[in-house]
C-alpha cells in the first residue's frame, strides 16, 4: 500500500509488509504486499492459515529443516500454533510480493467435518474427516479452486446484505478442498502401509504402483470387489475425483519429483506411461503452468527440495 505525499513522491509506510484486512463469519482475510527483499519474517496464528500466492515468490522455512518454494496458484496450509520463517528474495516497488490468508477458526473446520462424516462417511479404518495437524498441505490450484479464492476476495470486500452468508459458504467449500487433499494424501499412506485392508485401498495401490500402465477400470473394480458403478462412487466420495483424474495427479507429481531430481524430461514422460512427449509437456503445462524444461531449469536455479503438488 501506498503511504502519504511526501515531497511529490509518495512513499511506503513499511515496505515489507503492508495488510488490508477484512473479517467475516470464522474467518478473516488478509492481503500483504511486501516492497521491499526480506528475510525470516515469522508468520503463525492462533488458528488454521490458508495461504495463497498472488505475485511474485516467497521461500518458505519450517520445523525439521522444512525450506520450499512458494508461487501464484499455489496454496499453503499452516496449522494453529505453527511457525513459518519467509524469506522475500525477488520483492520491489515495481514487482511487489502479494499473498493473501484466510484465517479460519478450529470451530467451524470442526463443524465442517462433522457435517462431512454425516453427508459422505469414509471407511471406518480411514479415521473419518478431520484435518490432520501433523500433514503438511502445499498445494497447485486448480482452475476450480484459484476461481473460488478470486471470488472469496470480492466478497469479502462487498457490501451485499448477503455478504457473510456468501462468505460461510465460500470458506465452507474452501475447506472441504483442503480436508479431501489432506486425505487423499493419508489414504495413499494407508495404502502404501495395509494395501489389502479394504477393496478401495487394494485398487489404490495398484493405480499409484503402475502409473506407466493404462487405467484399467475393470481390473481396478475387480481388486476393490466393486461394480463399476459402485467403485466410481466410492473413489468420488473418497478422493474427490475420477481415477482417471487421479491418475494424472499422480503422475504430474512423480514428474516434478524426478525433474528435480535431473532426469532427462524424455525419460520422465514415457517412464510415467506418455505416448509423446508433446502431450506430457502439454499435460505439465496445464498442471505447473511452464514446461517440464522451464521446471527443471528453475528447480537447478533455485536449488530447492521437491514439492508434492496436486489439484485442490
Amino acid at each position: 500500500m501506498l503511504g502519504e505525499n511526501v515531497g511529490g513522491e509518495q512513499r511506503l509506510r513499511d515496505m515489507v509488509e503492508n495488510r488490508i484486512c477484512r473479517a467475516g463469519p470464522h474467518a478473516e482475510l488478509s492481503i500483504y504486499d511486501t516492497y521491499s527483499p526480506a528475510s525470516q519474517v515469522c508468520l503463525t496464528s492462533g488458528e488454521l492459515l490458508y495461504c495463497g500466492m498472488i505475485a511474485g515468490r516467497k521461500i518458505l522455512h519450517g520445523g525439521k529443516d522444512f525450506k520450499t518454494e512458494f508461487l501464484p496458484q499455489e496454496s499453503f496450509v499452516m496449522s494453529p500454533g505453527e511457525i513459518i520463517a519467509i524469506d522475500f528474495p525477488d520483492a520491489s516497488v515495481k514487482q511487489p510480493t502479494s499473498c493473501l490468508t484466510i484465517e479460519i477458526s478450529r470451530q467451524r473446520i470442526a463443524q465442517i467435518c462433522d457435517n462431512l462424516n454425516q453427508a459422505a462417511p469414509l471407511e471406518r479404518e480411514f479415521e473419518g474427516w478431520q484435518y490432520r495437524p501433523d500433514s503438511l498441505i502445499h498445494t497447485h490450484h486448480s482452475n476450480a479452486t484459484q476461481s473460488l479464492l478470486e471470488r472469496l476476495v470480492e466478497t469479502f470486500f462487498e457490501n451485499a446484505d448477503d455478504r457473510d452468508l456468501l462468505i460461510d459458504l465460500g470458506v465452507s467449500e474452501l475447506v472441504v478442498r483442503m480436508l479431501r487433499h489432506q486425505t487423499r494424501a493419508f489414504l495413499l499412506g494407508y495404502c502404501q502401509a495395509a494395501p489389502d485392508a479394504n477393496g478401495l485401498t487394494a485398487a489404490l495401490n495398484e493405480l499409484r504402483n503402475n502409473l506407466d500402465q493404462p487405467l484399467d477400470i475393470d481390473h481396478l473394480c475387480k481388486l476393490a470387489c466393486m461394480s463399476r458403478t459402485r467403485f466410481f462412487a466410492a473413489f468420488k466420495s473418497h478422493i474427490g475425483c475420477s481415477p482417471a483424474e487421479f491418475q494424472q495427479q499422480l503422475r504430474m507429481q512423480q514428474a516434478c519429483a524426478r525433474l528435480r531430481l535431473g532426469e532427462p524430461v524424455t525419460t520422465v514422460c514415457y517412464a510415467l506411461g506418455y505416448q509423446n512427449l508433446s502431450h506430457f509437456s502439454r499435460r505439465f503445462h496445464q498442471f505447473f503452468g511452464v514446461s517440464p524444461r522451464q521446471y527443471q531449469q528453475r528447480s537447478r536455479h533455485n536449488q530447492l527440495p521437491a514439492v508434492t503438488k496436486s489439484e485442490n
